[in-house]
């Protein structure tokens, strides 16, 4: 067997992730490296945490980019708040609700589950009734922007319930991170996580993560060990924070944290709102495009997420050969339908860099081709 060099072709990515990313953000992953513990790193790491504390909206002194993906964000927020025995009220709307449910059990605490629709945004009256009947609950999970389906929850309103309740929040935000409204200080959200390779238009394997001043006593205050070494977060905790030399805890992706911080400096240059506003847009475009070609949308159009459209695939339509056209013929990727709606449907993503007219134009017409083939 003979090997050479991996050279890939030069995708337009719009499926559910990883998105596109700018040449800026490409170009900082070819910096020299250094060391992790260098002083100049280190001064990247605050700004790093700055940046992150604006699109996060908060001034949670603990917001870090853990060094892995966010499913590991999601775990990290779990086993670090969560102990055996705990009860914990999970909302699953989604697949990604359904790995909450996982995580609780795994860690050997109680899950109660809020079941809501595929496709429809978690029910807050469900949620609060649950609340009601189980007073003894510490947290409430839930999904803000379940990929699965691309439907946007009421994260203010559940968040204030869990106050009004006593309970800590989990809140996942991989998806809606930098591309709808998301405010975790004046909506009370004690601990989130995302990832970097969706609306932030990074490459894949961070999660920026933030845990509350409560989160954190949590932690520190915790009867048992955390059950992970490299997750628990009282660790971590040292080496993203303090002033002058950090303790060492792991060997940190030094040139993925410099397209992170390239990625949040375009976010933070462009403004929040109009981040939000620009994914608006582009959502809006193409659902006029989807019209024209009779396709329909899953999601109503209130509970919708703009930056992953999850539409219906035309009776007697095949779902692979139209991607695969897509793929081949134009270097367009859409993703396919997950769990419930695999093989029903198809994810369109419009997230970060890749929410741009050239690509809602590109998409529309791959699409009205590869459905004429």
């Amino acid at each position: 067997m003979t090997y050479k060099s991996f050279t890939p072709p030069r995708r337009i990515l719009m499926g559910p992730g990883p998105s596109d990313i700018s040449s800026e953000v490409l170009s900082a992953l070819s910096r020299p490296i250094i060391g992790h513990l260098d002083p100049l790193f280190v001064g990247m790491m605050d700004e790093v945490k700055s940046l992150l504390q604006y699109a996060f909206q908060t001034k949670n002194e603990f917001t870090i980019a853990l060094s892995a993906p966010g499913s590991a964000g999601m775990e990290a927020c779990f086993v670090n708040l969560v102990e055996a025995g705990d009860k914990v009220i999970v909302c699953r709307n989604g697949v990604f609700g359904d790995r909450m449910i996982q995580n609780v059990t795994r860690i050997g605490a109680e899950a109660i589950v809020v079941d809501s629709p595929w496709g429809r945004a978690v029910e807050t009256d469900k949620v609060e009734q649950a609340l009601i009947d189980n007073p003894d609950a510490k947290l409430l999970a839930f999904v803000h922007a379940e990929t699965s389906t691309g439907a946007l929850s009421d994260a203010k309103t559940l968040c204030k319930m869990a106050q009004k309740h006593g309970c800590v929040t989990i809140v996942d935000a991989v998806t809606s991170l930098g591309g709808v409204e998301l405010k975790v200080d004046e909506w009370g959200i004690d601990a989130i996580y995302s990832g970097s390779q969706k609306c932030l238009s990074c490459v894949p394997g961070l999660s920026p993560i933030s845990f509350s001043e409560k989160a954190v006593e949590i932690i520190k205050n915790r009867k048992t060990p955390i059950q992970s070494w490299f997750l628990d977060q009282s660790l971590v905790m040292s080496y993203w924070s303090g002033e002058g030399k950090r303790s060492y805890h792991h060997t940190a992706p030094v040139n993925s944290l410099y397209a992170l911080h390239e990625s949040l400096l375009h976010l933070h240059n462009e403004g929040l709102e109009n981040a939000w506003a620009r994914h608006k847009q582009q959502h809006d475009n193409l659902a006029k495009g989807l019209e024209k070609l009779g396709i329909e949308f899953i999601v109503p159009e209130d509970e919708r997420l703009p930056q992953l459209n999850t539409i219906s695939i035309p009776s007697g339509v095949d779902d692979a050969k139209v991607r695969s056209y897509m793929l081949n013929h134009y270097n367009l990727e859409i993703g396919a339908g997950l769990g419930d709606f695999t093989g029903k449907a198809w994810r369109i993503g419009l997230m970060g860099y890749a929410a741009r007219n050239e690509n809602v134009a590109l998409c529309l017409t791959a699409l009205e081709d590869a459905l004429a083939q």
